[in-house]
Order: C-alpha cells, then structure tokens, then sequence
C-alpha cells in the first residue's frame, strides 16, 4: 500500500469572512494535553487585531439592523452546521482539554445545544429589558435595548469551545459585532469554529477570530477608539486591572473577569445579552 505524506494544518485566522494568515508572518505549534504535535496556529499582531476591529465595523450596520427573528435564524444555522461535524469537535476538543470521548462529546454537545438557546432569545430579550413607561404627560415613552457595538472578547482559556460559544452567542444574538480572541494553547476547536461560521449565514465580519496571545493582543483592543466594549472573561489575572484601566480611558463597557472558572456547562443567564447592549428611550405623542 502506498504510504502517504502527513497534510499537517496550518490554523489562519478569521476576518471579515476570510482566512488571512497573520501580517507578521508568525504562527506556533498546538499541542495535545499529551504533548503531542496538533497544528501550527497563527500568532495575531497589532495589525491582524485593527483589520479585525475595521471588519466588525463594516458589518455593524447590516447585523444590528437585521431583525431579532433572522438573527435567531442565523444562531439556528450554526448549531446546525455544527452537528454535522459533530464528530470532528469531539476529537479535537478531546485533544485540546485532556477529555475522554464521552465528557468530551457532552462537552460539543453542550455547546450545540447553547447556539440554539441564544437562538431563542434573539426576539425575546428586548421583552425582559425594554418597558413602555408611564409619565406625567400626554406622552408614550417607550425603553428598549439597542447593541452597543464592536465588541472586544477574550474567550477563556481552559474551555475551548463551549466557554467560546458562551462568550460569542450572547454578544452577537443582540447585533453586535465581535473580534474574539481564542484560547491560547487550545485554539483549534476556536479554528474549526471560525470555518462553521463561514459556511453558514453569518455574514463576514460579524464575527472575527483570532489566535495567539490575550497578553499582547488585549492592550491594543481595549484602547482602540473603535472598540465600544470588551468582555474580559478569558485574560489572566495579572492582566485585567491594566485593561479595565485602558477600556476606562476611551468609556467602553467592560465585562469584567469572573473572580474564579465559571461552570460553562450550566445553564447561562440571559443577562449576559443585555451586558452588550444600551436601553434606548422614545417619546411619542399620544394621538388624540
């Protein structure tokens, strides 16, 4: 039988929908938990980052202006996209965190299954957030939650892909954009989820994904005029107060890091959404 050659991968990047390697030409190599060689991944720059913040912006004003009922449509899409390549996240998410093949199959599972939960509050959120307020006047006043914008996360970094998906999904349920940061040393099923999105009906831009470090990455996005908020979930300690500082000088809105790891398998809290978006208040005249 003729032997064959290894096709070892080379992770790119995700930006505005497309697979870019990184500008400076970087990449490092991806390991099991065993040591084993995985992939070369690309190590993002300054510049890789900015492209990115440009290509969120670009889609902002298509994705917040689609209606909460296709935006579900889309997360819908995902979680489907993602079952059809159920078995390949299995093996790298087993690969990536040290899982055996059951934990590591509830792991996918789980996030499937948390696409499809953010899916069903795409048209339900601006219920629990927004309110029609009484006032001293021949008035209606009407409060409802509007996206914040171009949104910075740093996804965590033992959780590679249900922690991902539970930083993503709720930002862009509302109409933000996103450039997300992937974990570090485990950035594959990040990868492999960055090529689900792009076959399926998120247009290009809404979200872009990069691998390499949150330590040098983060300073860059949290000062950027162009970045609104930062979800700070996924940075390391010894990191977060700088960054906060730096968010702080430009007003962005900024999740802050959890005190410890948060449980990703329960539940999530549809708070999570309104953390990225800004209520919005209307007058209207009644009519007589």
């Amino acid at each position: 039988m003729r032997s064959r050659l290894d096709v070892r991968r080379t992770a790119k990047l995700y930006i505005g929908g497309a697979f870019p390697r990184s500008e400076s030409g970087r990449s490092y190599e991806v390991t099991a938990t065993d040591g084993a060689f995985l992939a070369n991944a690309a190590r993002a720059s300054r510049k890789d980052a900015r492209d990115a913040v440009v290509a969120a912006r670009k889609a902002l004003g298509g994705w917040s202006r689609a209606t909460a009922y296709n935006r579900g449509q889309v997360l819908y899409r995902v979680a489907e996209m993602l079952e059809g390549r159920r078995d390949q996240f299995v093996a790298e998410v087993a690969a990536a965190e040290g899982l055996d093949d059951d934990a590591a199959s509830a792991t996918v599972d789980a996030a499937i299954d948390r696409w499809v939960w953010y899916a069903g509050w795409s048209d339900k959120f601006a219920q629990i957030d927004g309110a029609a307020n009484p006032v001293a006047g021949p008035y209606f006043n009407f409060s409802f939650p509007e996206p914040t914008g171009v949104v910075a996360a740093f996804a965590p970094q033992d959780a590679s892909l249900l922690g991902l998906v539970s930083v993503l999904a709720p930002i862009i349920v509302s109409g933000n954009t996103c450039v997300v940061v992937s974990s570090e040393t485990r950035p594959l099923p990040a990868v492999s989820l960055s090529e689900v999105l792009a076959t399926s009906d998120v247009p290009g831009g809404v979200v872009n994904l990069l691998t390499g470090s949150a330590a040098e990455l983060g300073p860059h996005l949290a000062s950027h005029m162009d970045v609104n908020a930062v979800d700070l979930t996924g940075v390391a300690a010894e990191d977060a107060a700088d960054l906060e500082i730096a968010a702080a000088d430009n007003v962005k809105r900024v999740l802050r890091r959890p005190a410890g790891d948060p449980d990703w398998t329960t539940t999530p809290d549809p708070t999570r959404i309104l953390a990225f978006t800004e209520t919005k208040t209307v007058w209207h005249p009644m009519g007589i």
